[in-house]
């Protein structure tokens, strides 16, 4: 037979614990939970012999295990045996399906009995019936459920429709008297008791909420809360909205409550506010949380006469390891770093990540200073043991700056500041040490700030001015390229060295706009080389900001462009470090300047962790040999003379830097090195000079 998806609707449900009695006159009787006996036939003839419809459905297998003759009416069937065959189970909801498992387990763990209106579909026609039913353990043992339809009633429409939401919706409705005592769950609600509450009190977790909810409730009639509660899925965030009413079977105060759980929401808002105040790679605070936190820990260190200290940590020489080893390896040695001085520090102080390899500690305390200088010392030693990353045995040094408040500022950015100087004292003076804030140190920053003004000024007013090593042929001693090398010829301090600026550039961003001048003013100069019938190759050194910013190829682009320079006469020179680093940009910078025909140069190789066989994937034209292999050849001929071979055999040309003598000359002219650069030709020297270099250069002696 079929039937509709939904075999009953069940509505005012009421809890009446350990009895039923049937509500029609001749038939009252006491209903514990029953057991149908060995006497299984004399049991059921007796209750055949109601007038109320009475059965009993097996939960289990979702059918009809008995039915009395007044039931097989309702149900319309002629015969218990085709009643007992339907399968109700194939058409019946989740909700319902979920009800009666609740049922079952009520029936378990007590003599509990419901009354509740039902609908049922026998034959596709709804039939409305008001139901008392309690358990009754079948001859297996199993728990079913035993069924007593009081009464035919009619319900309107509204009324059938409005019970069927309250059995399906996932919102929790309950009614409790004015103790707080429950008198009525919905599916919903119930499937989230625990069997022991009987109680919306026993339910908090946190006493004083319940208090404030019927607190609330007096004074207003109503109210609304967001609470931790007990479950049957463990402890879990509800919103519970609440409102006084009166029970409609007893007309006594009481009030309505309809629960909806935030527990995915709150834990959603718990990770986005952890995620705004912590570093997600080492879960410290970050430099938001310091910046909401600690003034108020300044204040309170203030009142309390404790001395306060800002140490900043930064670790040494850590981008290498990113660009050798790859992110993943950095990121792990990040997290033991974050580790280590958690446990250096402990109870004495804060540890925050500010970004990249900073960190940022603060302590408390009162008492010589002295301690905070032991807690400096602590991390140099721990972070002087080897840390065991992928396989390696890494080890990272720290550069430490520790400012006090308030003599070295009065708020934690004034602090941040001071001690951040004093972290760049310390990597002046050798790394893996600690210094402390200074006046001395704030002067410093006012000539740093002073020198920036100065840079921005020397752009707008000419003051830069490009030198140009010549490139030799180490065979005949013929110039075959020049190194663009930018001077400042400042107006009060004369010329200053690439040293002292390029790196405040390279921080501030200003290396664009420099190199951009460089770029420009080579161009020209290589041009005007080939007209007067030298074609030169020149070399231009990049920053790594410009090389990761992929605009440099279109500025090298429009160079060529504007000029009409010859792109195999421009070489952009890298460091090996910013060729290696596994960084899609500097990938797609490579490729698209390869396509211009630009030349590409490694400078300074053999002081990065790189390896030749891995240079082999990039189109590299020429390698430069670090000065310090040529000063120290001694020590370093053996190397010198692998990086040559191996050159040589991938068909890369090799330029020596720092030639200084003769001999230096000669023993690279065996090898096979073909060009040069050095003070044994000439420093780098202007552009009007280096023209005279070039007319006598071809008749210039062999050495």
């Amino acid at each position: 037979m079929t039937m509709p998806p939904s075999y009953w609707l069940m509505t005012e449900f009421k809890r009446m614990p350990h009895r039923v009695v049937s509500e029609t006159s001749r038939e009252s009787f006491e209903l514990p939970l029953l057991e149908l006996t060995s006497d299984l036939d004399h049991q059921l003839a007796l209750l055949d012999r109601l007038r109320t419809p009475t059965w009993i459905f097996d939960i289990d297998s979702s059918r009809i295990y008995w039915a009395n003759t007044v039931a097989l009416e309702v149900w319309r069937s002629t015969d218990l045996n085709e009643l007992t065959m339907r399968d109700m189970k194939s058409d019946m909801s989740a909700s319902v399906s979920r009800r009666l498992r609740q049922y079952q387990e009520d029936f378990e763990r007590s003599n509990a009995t419901f009354s509740e209106l039902w609908t049922i579909y026998p034959g596709g026609k709804p039939t409305t019936l008001r139901v008392k039913y309690t358990g009754i353990r079948l001859p297996d043992g199993r728990m079913a459920m035993f069924c007593e339809g009081l009464a035919v009633v009619t319900e309107t429409p509204e009324t059938l429709r409005s019970a069927e939401a309250l059995l399906h919706t996932q919102m929790m409705i309950s009614l409790y008297d004015d103790g707080g005592a429950l008198l009525y769950q919905n599916p919903a609600a119930r499937s989230t008791w625990e069997a022991a509450d009987t109680s919306l009190a026993s339910r908090f977790v946190d006493p004083e909420d319940f208090r404030q909810l019927r607190r609330t409730l007096v004074r207003k009639g109503e109210a609304r809360t967001v609470i931790r509660v007990r479950t049957t899925r463990g402890i879990r965030w509800h919103e519970i909205t609440a409102r006084e009413c009166r029970d409609a079977v007893t007309g006594s105060p009481a009030f309505l409550t309809s629960e909806v759980d935030i527990t995915d929401l709150k834990d959603t808002e718990e990770k986005a506010k952890f995620l705004a105040y912590h570093d997600v790679l080492t879960g410290l605070p970050n430099r938001t949380a310091v910046l909401r936190d600690y003034s108020a820990r300044l204040e309170a260190a203030r009142a309390a006469g404790e001395q306060v200290a800002i140490l900043f940590v930064d670790l040494d020489r850590f981008k290498t390891i990113n660009d050798s080893l790859g992110h993943f390896v950095g990121d792990e040695v990040l997290i033991e770093v974050a580790q280590r001085l958690k446990t250096v520090v402990g109870r004495k102080g804060l540890v925050a990540r500010l970004g990249g390899d900073e960190f940022l500690i603060l302590m408390n305390q009162s008492g010589s200073a002295s301690r905070f200088a032991a807690v400096a010392s602590g991390i140099v030693e721990a972070l002087g043991e080897p840390l065991r990353i992928a396989g390696r045995a890494l080890v990272v040094t720290p550069s430490i700056g520790i400012s006090f408040f308030p003599e070295s500022g009065d708020d934690i950015d004034t602090l941040m500041k001071s001690a951040d100087l004093a972290m760049y004292k310390a990597k002046e003076d050798g790394r893996n040490c600690f210094r402390y804030f200074s006046m001395n140190l704030q002067e410093q920053v006012q000539k740093r700030m002073e020198l920036e003004t100065d840079i921005q000024r020397a752009l707008r007013d000419g003051e830069f001015e490009i030198f140009y090593q010549p490139r030799v042929a180490a065979e005949d001693l013929r110039i075959v390229g020049a190194e663009a090398l930018i001077r400042w010829n400042h107006p009060t301090r004369g010329v200053i060295e690439p040293s002292e600026f390029i790196p405040l550039c390279e921080e501030t961003g200003l290396i664009e706009q420099v190199g951009d001048w460089v770029l420009g003013i080579a161009v020209d100069q290589q041009v005007h080389w080939r007209n007067m019938g030298f074609p030169l190759v020149v070399s231009i050194n990049l920053s790594p900001r410009q090389f990761k910013n992929e605009d440099i190829v279109s500025k090298v682009a429009k160079a060529i462009a504007r000029t009409g320079c010859r792109p195999n006469e421009l070489e952009l020179e890298i460091t090996e470090s910013m060729i290696m680093e596994k960084d899609h940009t500097v990938a797609r910078v490579v490729s698209e300047l390869t396509k211009l025909g630009v030349r590409l140069s490694i400078d300074d190789f053999g002081t990065g962790y790189s390896n030749l066989a891995s240079l082999q994937n990039f189109p590299v034209d020429s390698l430069k040999i670090d000065r310090s292999f040529i000063e120290n050849m001694r020590s370093n001929q053996a190397i010198t003379e692998m990086i040559i071979s191996l050159s040589k055999l991938m068909g890369m040309k090799i330029v020596a830097e720092g030639v200084e003598t003769f001999e230096q000359l000669n023993w690279l002219r065996e090898k096979g090195c073909q060009e040069f650069q050095g003070f044994y030709f000439s420093k780098p020297v202007p552009a009007a000079e280096f023209d005279t270099l070039l007319i006598p250069a071809g008749k210039r002696d062999r050495a």
